[in-house]
């Protein structure tokens, strides 16, 4: 089932113009070529902002621009961005702004408004967090659970390995198709936003994973067929990236690991790369990122662990 389904994204909005502008932006990302993600999030964050208009807004004013995208002002866009702090996240209030900044681009491109009124709001602050890795010890538990010669058993952990081994989004991960795989070369293909493609490396210990992985999959009838590496538990249909999710968590579950998804090893080995001191522009490569803000992001755990190692190192306030 694809992400986006523009008609139910668009429901309850076709009294108004709001439903009209967003299947018209949709149709310029597209010839923009922008990933289904960027759209979807994109268009969700314009259309929960016509939905907050029209039933959440305490602003009298707003009903106008529930059915009218051209005449939310400023003070509205401020309204639901709060709102989605108080009732989201930060983070999320901060997804929000960054689409409804290119929705209101988009339709002062199209000339449809003069100024934008994302002009002038500010960006929610976000609290920053030391993001917990997954490292050696956690790792290993979720892999003693694969044990064993069952279809899942040797999928899951070649899926395990490959997240491990370079800290790849989970999407990228789980999109792949067969023929990003490269068995001889020991490295795989990877889709990266923004339609970026680069290749990494992955060790001998992932490379038996996904051979064991890959003559299991042979066997099955009709599997051939189907261009999408993962597949489900049963037949021949491919598994999603929310179904690797939602294996992840059951795994953890069932490992005593809590919290387990694949950004925490994206996590893991940004810190391990700055730990052994690896370069910053080496590191952005390898994990399909644009600006430094994200490898310093990610970075933040391993810098607070050097930071205690040395600390312990100089024994500061010991000598007494």
């Amino acid at each position: 089932m694809p992400l986006l389904n523009l008609d139910r994204l668009c429901e309850g909005l076709e009294k108004g113009d709001w439903a009209g502008f967003l299947k018209d932006w949709d149709r310029t990302l597209r010839a923009g070529n922008h990933p289904e993600t960027t759209r979807y999030n994109y268009l969700l964050a314009a259309a929960q902002l016509a939905r907050y208009l029209g039933e959440e807004s305490p602003d009298p004013d707003a009903d106008d621009a529930a059915q009218d995208p051209t005449l939310v002002t400023k003070a509205h866009c401020e309204s639901f961005q709060a709102w989605m702090i108080q009732t989201r996240s930060p983070a999320t209030a901060l997804n929000k702004h960054k689409g409804l900044q290119q929705f209101f681009k988009y339709l002062l491109e199209e000339e449809e408004i003069d100024k934008s009124p994302m002009a002038r709001v500010k960006q929610p602050i976000i609290p920053q967090k030391l993001v917990p890795i997954m490292g050696d010890d956690d790792t290993k538990k979720l892999l003693d659970s694969t044990k064993g010669k069952t279809f899942m058993a040797l999928r899951d952990e070649a899926l395990i390995r490959l997240y491990y081994n370079t800290g790849a989004r989970l999407s990228e991960i789980g999109n792949l198709a067969l023929t990003d795989l490269d068995m001889n070369t020991e490295s795989v293909r990877l889709r990266s936003k923004g339609a970026k493609d680069r290749r990494v490396r992955f060790d001998p210990k992932t490379s038996r994973a996904l051979a064991r992985y890959l003559r299991a999959r042979a066997k099955r009838k009709g599997a051939d067929a189907v261009p999408e590496l993962w597949l489900s538990e049963r037949g021949t249909k491919p598994l999603a990236p929310n179904g690797i999710k939602i294996m992840l968590k059951r795994r953890g579950a069932a490992a005593g690991v809590t919290n387990t998804h694949a950004q925490r090893w994206r996590h893991n080995f940004a810190h391990e790369w700055h730990k052994k001191g690896g370069n910053t522009g080496d590191l952005m490569l390898l994990l399909g990122w644009a600006s430094e803000d994200m490898p310093r992001r990610y970075g933040a755990s391993a810098a607070a662990e050097r930071a205690l190692e040395l600390q312990t190192q100089m024994g500061i306030g010991e000598k007494v």
